[in-house]
């Protein structure tokens, strides 16, 4: 009788400990519906040669996976960007730093080899290319008519990154094996490992946002990003 009490009590315990567990990460989850993010099991992703504005040093690092064809990305960098970088980037505050994602096809795989070859040659350049490109997105309701080319590329880099070789541009765009083409594959292969799953994606210090556009959770998550590294 006695080791039946034990047993039945045992499994009472374990019972109770088992609920106790799943409550809390029910909770968590919750927290993290109702705060609008999701902590990336991945952790951060790395931007050692990416792409980035701001002090190195700044406590908080920020990263938008985007798509050069992507209407969402476009109006995520003509809105929330430009007072992210006012806030936050140019104080010191955090970097920020942009990689390529292909959800759109050869285009976006043109527009993005085109980035990473305009990053290699003028990268003092490289910000205003690529504002210049998404700039050049037609309205939401032509975007998916064809609008990247070669010839569009060679122009905007023309006009906004004067020491690109234009030659060498064109054939990052059409040639396989270059340094462009190695970039591009490792930025999907981000994308594959980080598990994006929309454009545009924000990722702030390893938390990934269920709403790029909410610009008070951003700041949150700065403040906060901020206040653990003083």
């Amino acid at each position: 009788m006695k080791n039946s009490k034990k047993m039945v009590i045992g499994t009472l315990i374990l019972f109770a400990v088992i609920a106790g567990l799943v409550l809390l990460l029910n909770r968590a989850d919750e927290t993290a519906q109702e705060t609008g993010q999701t902590m990336n099991s991945k952790g951060h992703p790395p931007i050692e040669g990416q792409p980035t504005l701001g002090d190195a040093e700044a406590p908080v690092s920020i990263v938008e996976f985007g798509d050069y064809k992507c209407p969402s990305c476009k109006q995520w960098g003509e809105t929330v960007y430009p007072q992210l970088i006012e806030d936050y980037v140019n104080p010191g505050k955090a970097t920020f730093s942009y990689i390529n994602v292909l959800f759109h096809g050869n285009e976006s795989i043109l527009a993005s080899l085109a980035s990473e070859s305009v990053f290699e040659q003028d990268p003092e350049n490289f910000w205003s290319f690529h504002k210049a490109v998404f700039d050049a997105q037609p309205a939401t309701q032509e975007h998916d008519k064809q609008w990247v080319t070669v010839e569009k590329l060679k122009e905007i880099a023309a006009e906004t990154a004067p020491n690109v070789d234009l030659a060498q541009l064109e054939a990052d765009l059409n040639e396989e094996g270059t340094s462009a083409a190695a970039e591009v594959s490792k930025d999907d292969g981000l994308v594959k490992e980080y598990n994006v799953p929309f454009t545009p994606t924000i990722i702030i210090d390893g938390v990934m946002l269920e709403d790029p556009f909410d610009y008070e959770k951003i700041v949150s998550l700065i403040e906060e990003g901020s206040a653990d590294n003083e």
